[in-house]
Protein backbone atom coordinates (compact mmCIF):
# COMPACT_ATOMS: atom_id res chain seq x y z
CA UNK A 1 0.00 0.00 0.00
CA UNK A 2 1.96 3.19 0.79
CA UNK A 3 5.10 4.06 2.60
CA UNK A 4 6.24 5.57 5.44
CA UNK A 5 6.28 8.95 3.13
CA UNK A 6 2.89 8.53 2.13
CA UNK A 7 4.29 7.01 -1.84
CA UNK A 8 2.07 3.85 -2.81
CA UNK A 9 4.11 1.00 -3.60
CA UNK A 10 2.89 -0.99 -6.67
CA UNK A 11 1.50 -4.57 -6.11
CA UNK A 12 2.48 -7.71 -8.15
CA UNK A 13 2.28 -10.82 -5.96
CA UNK A 14 -0.98 -12.51 -5.53
CA UNK A 15 -0.02 -12.34 -1.76
CA UNK A 16 0.58 -8.68 -2.47
CA UNK A 17 -2.90 -8.26 -3.47
CA UNK A 18 -4.57 -10.69 -0.79
CA UNK A 19 -2.66 -8.89 2.09
CA UNK A 20 -3.42 -5.70 0.57
CA UNK A 21 -7.26 -6.20 0.18
CA UNK A 22 -7.26 -6.46 3.46
CA UNK A 23 -4.94 -3.30 4.22
CA UNK A 24 -7.61 -1.87 2.05
CA UNK A 25 -10.49 -2.41 4.28
CA UNK A 26 -8.77 -1.55 7.30
CA UNK A 27 -8.17 1.53 5.59
CA UNK A 28 -11.33 2.43 4.94
CA UNK A 29 -12.52 1.50 8.19
CA UNK A 30 -10.00 3.86 9.72
CA UNK A 31 -11.47 7.31 11.69
CA UNK A 32 -8.08 8.96 10.94
CA UNK A 33 -7.33 8.40 7.70
CA UNK A 34 -8.50 11.02 5.33
CA UNK A 35 -10.98 10.60 2.28
CA UNK A 36 -8.46 11.33 -0.34
CA UNK A 37 -6.29 8.62 1.07
CA UNK A 38 -9.24 6.22 0.87
CA UNK A 39 -9.89 6.96 -2.72
CA UNK A 40 -6.08 7.24 -3.89
CA UNK A 41 -5.65 3.52 -2.10
CA UNK A 42 -8.84 2.48 -3.51
CA UNK A 43 -7.75 3.77 -7.27
CA UNK A 44 -4.34 2.95 -6.95
CA UNK A 45 -5.25 -1.06 -5.74
CA UNK A 46 -8.04 -1.37 -8.55
CA UNK A 47 -5.56 -0.09 -10.94
CA UNK A 48 -2.97 -2.68 -10.07
CA UNK A 49 -5.12 -5.88 -9.43
CA UNK A 50 -6.17 -4.55 -13.08
CA UNK A 51 -2.93 -4.86 -14.33
CA UNK A 52 -2.52 -8.14 -12.64
CA UNK A 53 -5.44 -9.76 -13.97
CA UNK A 54 -4.06 -8.39 -17.67
CA UNK A 55 -1.01 -10.21 -17.35
CA UNK A 56 -2.14 -13.46 -16.08
CA UNK A 57 -5.60 -13.80 -18.96
CA UNK A 58 -3.51 -16.77 -20.38
CA UNK A 59 -2.59 -18.40 -17.14
CA UNK A 60 -6.10 -20.11 -15.88
CA UNK A 61 -4.55 -21.07 -12.51
CA UNK A 62 -3.51 -17.83 -11.73
CA UNK A 63 -6.51 -16.03 -13.49
CA UNK A 64 -8.49 -17.62 -11.23
CA UNK A 65 -6.46 -16.59 -7.86
CA UNK A 66 -6.29 -13.10 -9.60
CA UNK A 67 -10.33 -13.40 -9.77
CA UNK A 68 -11.07 -13.97 -6.65
CA UNK A 69 -9.59 -10.94 -5.69
CA UNK A 70 -11.35 -8.97 -8.32
CA UNK A 71 -14.25 -10.70 -6.98
CA UNK A 72 -13.70 -9.25 -3.38
CA UNK A 73 -12.78 -5.79 -4.59
CA UNK A 74 -16.26 -5.74 -6.26
CA UNK A 75 -18.33 -6.74 -3.07
CA UNK A 76 -15.89 -4.29 -1.36
CA UNK A 77 -16.91 -1.21 -3.67
CA UNK A 78 -20.66 -1.76 -3.32
CA UNK A 79 -20.44 -1.25 0.45
CA UNK A 80 -18.46 1.57 0.04
CA UNK A 81 -20.99 2.85 -2.43
CA UNK A 82 -23.91 1.66 -0.05
CA UNK A 83 -22.42 4.00 2.86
Amino acid sequence: MFDKKGQWIPLETFDDFDNGLSDLIELWSSETATQTKKDSAFAHFKEDLEAAALQWVDNKAKSKKYQSIVQELVEFEEVIKQG
